[in-house]
């Protein structure tokens, strides 16, 4: 994981869901099924499939605590 971008963890609290269900949900405050769902039939390419897997592997593994400081610095837009 040495490529990590720590600015992916700053997209995630400002950028919605561009399309879908939850389209205007911000990418942090996606639920964890659907997520699962992607996970399951593909994410989608480029720069949105990348944030969504770093956010599926951030559910699953617990750590939505890392985003709580970044939620506070970045109210919603």
């Amino acid at each position: 994981m040495s490529d990590f971008n720590p600015q992916l963890l700053e997209e995630l609290v400002k950028i919605p869901m561009p399309f879908g269900k939850y389209k205007g949900v911000l990418l942090c405050d996606l639920p964890e099924p659907y997520l699962v769902w992607f996970y399951k039939n593909g994410f989608p390419q480029g720069k949105l499939g990348v944030l969504l897997a770093t956010m599926y592997e951030i559910k699953l593994n617990g750590l939505e605590y890392l985003l709580r400081p970044l939620k506070e610095k970045y109210p919603k837009l």
